[in-house]
């Protein structure tokens, strides 16, 4: 079981309790269209999340030390837009009463220590939709490089098709960004 923790939060496996704090924000109409799903209408649909979150040890909730609860989660997965089994995705939500106070960006550079230095990926990607300005300014403060946009790319739960931008950090972008972290 990986837990990484910072100082304000600690990423760790999704457990069954994680259900009220999950539907939360899992439910809020502003969080699941910015990654492209339909904002939860009852706690079912977020139980079935969940189940998906615990057969999945790849997605990680992120927990708020100072509240004990969810407010978010992250995960390095399979990056289907690349044939190398030594790149991921990395791909986020967070409760949108967290939002402009710098957990997100706590949470993507522990994992982005895990993922080099732990998996020893040589790149990690990210991806959002262009409308996405928060997430967006999350990727840039932890030193992703912009890719491109990928036109036309991603149909969305209500049958909309969007463009992603992609991002992506090298391991040897991450050594020169985040070199301390290493010694």
């Amino acid at each position: 079981m990986v837990l990484l923790q910072t100082e304000r939060l600690l990423l760790r496996p999704f457990e069954q309790s994680d259900l009220e704090d999950l539907f939360a924000y899992a439910r809020q109409p502003e969080v699941g269209p910015a990654a492209g799903w339909r904002p939860h209408e009852d706690i079912e649909e977020t139980r079935e999340v969940l189940q998906n979150f615990l057969d999945n040890s790849e997605e990680m909730a992120i927990v708020d030390l100072a509240e004990g609860k969810a407010i978010g989660s992250i995960g390095l997965t399979k990056d289907e837009r690349r044939d190398n089994s030594r790149a991921k995705a990395m791909g986020y939500a967070l409760n949108r009463h967290y939002w402009g106070r710098g957990y997100m960006a706590e949470a993507v550079k522990v994992l982005l220590d895990y993922g080099f230095c732990t998996q020893l990926l040589n790149l990690v990607s990210i991806y959002h939709f262009p409308f996405n300005a928060q997430s967006r300014r999350v990727i840039e403060k932890c030193g992703f490089v912009y890719e491109g946009t990928l036109r036309q790319a991603k149909a969305v739960y209500d049958g909309r098709v969007h463009d992603i931008v992609c991002y992506s950090m090298t391991r040897e972008e991450y050594e020169k960004l985040y070199f301390n972290k290493l010694r």
